[in-house]
């Protein structure tokens, strides 16, 4: 095991990951901590190159199980004060806190059943709005979750922890411009997958309730600030709307993505041969 007691080098290297993406990036590494989190990056197959603790508090089961599942990991003892640097917290450092590889950026991790939803973010300026996207996802059965433009990061500390560890269990896709996804709906299409791209904008034509969501369909939602950018909406089938009530005249990327995907997934549930769908996912 290596102990490490003082803000040597290898200690830098990963309090860098928290804050610098740049550093995320070239390492191709970044921090999780919480249980959920760190049983689910092991249960999806992700590679763990370190779990770090503090060897004079007593392991739990449930870390020595991960210690023991996540055997090629490098393991190493932290001073107290330094593991509550890496786990961001002021008083009570996490019991585990793992450094993990990031899968690439590769359209062939997103699985494509016959009933596809998936959810594409058009410059999402806040990381912990494409955390709770991805849990969103998650909850209401999409396949994967796409991050277009110049936005925030996904393995950003604050959307890691956002997503709760949903991260680990649907796949996220990151490109520099929707061309990238456009390729891939262009692909599917000629596969033979009638693909809907629908967005999502308050001046959408109608409301998303009265869109059919149960065919295979790509949800996008635009920047927090400006909305969905000109590429993005020359690029959708169709625009829809949430309609709302109150002094709001909008709800934020989280929020309108989650309302698409729960939407899609009562229109599913509540559609003639839901079950027989469900038995013919790819």
């Amino acid at each position: 095991m290596l102990r490490i007691t003082t803000r040597n080098a290898r200690f830098q290297e990963w309090q860098a990951l928290l804050a610098n993406r740049k550093k995320r990036q070239r390492a191709g590494e970044f921090i999780a901590h919480g249980v959920r989190p760190i049983t689910l990056a092991v249960r999806h197959g992700w590679p763990i190159r370190a779990l770090i603790y503090d060897p004079a508090r007593p392991l739990s089961a449930w870390a020595q199980s991960m210690l023991a599942a996540a055997g090629g990991a490098v393991q190493a003892g932290l001073a107290p004060e330094l593991l509550r640097e890496l786990g961001e917290k002021a008083e009570d450092a996490p019991e585990l806190v793992a450094v993990i590889a990031m899968p690439a950026d590769d359209y062939a991790r997103i699985p494509v059943p016959v009933d596809f939803l998936g959810v594409a973010l058009d410059r999402p300026s806040s990381p912990g709005n494409i955390g709770t996207v991805v849990r969103s996802a998650d909850a209401f059965g999409a396949s994967g979750v796409m991050v277009t433009g110049h936005g925030a990061d996904p393995y950003d500390p604050r959307a890691v922890r956002a997503s709760t560890g949903s991260l680990f269990a649907v796949p996220v896709v990151r490109d520099q411009s929707p061309a990238g996804v456009l390729a891939w709906v262009h692909e599917q299409r000629a596969a033979g997958l009638p693909l809907t791209v629908l967005g999502s904008d308050e001046r959408g034509e109608a409301g998303v309730a009265e869109h059919d969501l149960t065919g295979p369909t790509l949800i996008v939602t635009g920047n927090e600030a400006t909305g969905l950018s000109g590429a993005w909406r020359a690029a959708c089938d169709r625009v829809a709307r949430i309609p709302i009530t109150g002094s709001a005249t909008s709800l934020n990327a989280a929020s309108a993505a989650t309302v698409f995907l729960y939407e899609a997934a009562r229109q599913r549930r509540a559609a003639p041969g839901a079950a027989g769908r469900r038995e013919g996912l790819t």
